[in-house]
């Protein structure tokens, strides 16, 4: 579904990684590892499409991104390190401005259940500034429960997150995967998920 082939990054007059490959199917997951600057986050913005790759090609079904863009980028939830949150806005408001930027409006009740189910129960009009970066975080995350993106990309996903709200996260992402989703993040930390893993490590 999603391959990558021959994938370099430069920053500056340095390469981080070149000749990178890989794939990722239906209900399946890489892990992308390493080192601090060995390009985890840069690898997943390539794929993404938010910075260009000095070499190599990526494909959606078969074919190159470039010539399916829009549909890609339909079917594609990114959540970077930062929570990307507007600290005037509630963790309400938040969601649903992101859902808007992202061409897909979601009702004040699918919103309001993510954002319970995700441990923010009582805090969903509060303005984000007074929450705890775990918490942020967590607003952030809860747009994957309303996500019906195929493929997601997370980069760190489970920093600044307690035990509980690890394994909760760990479970959401079980489900996207046993629904036949795709899962490619970075993160320090082994995890333990169902589906069919991979590891990419760079700068090995």
């Amino acid at each position: 579904m999603l391959t990558a082939h021959g994938l370099a990054c430069d920053r500056g007059d340095r390469r981080l990684f070149s000749a990178v490959d890989f794939a990722v199917a239906q209900g399946q997951w890489l892990q992308v590892e390493g080192p601090n600057g060995a390009g985890k986050t840069s690898l997943l913005r390539i794929v993404a499409g938010l910075a260009p790759a000095a070499d190599g090609r990526i494909e959606w079904e078969g074919q190159p991104v470039a010539e399916v863009r829009d549909e890609f980028h339909a079917r594609l939830l990114y959540l970077g390190h930062a929570p990307s949150i507007k600290d005037d806005l509630s963790a309400l408001e938040n969601l649903q401005t992101a859902a808007a930027v992202a061409g897909r409006p979601l009702d004040e009740h699918t919103a309001l259940t993510a954002l319970r189910r995700i441990g923010l129960k009582g805090r969903e009009d509060l303005p984000t500034r007074v929450l705890s970066q775990g918490q942020k975080r967590r607003v952030a995350l809860a747009r994957l429960l309303c996500s019906q993106a195929r493929l997601w990309i997370l980069d760190e996903p489970f920093v600044a997150l307690d035990v509980a709200a690890v394994s909760q996260l760990c479970e959401i992402l079980d489900e996207h995967l046993s629904r036949g989703g795709m899962l490619l993040f970075t993160s320090h930390q082994a995890v333990q998920l169902g589906g069919t893993p991979s590891s990419l490590r760079l700068g090995a």
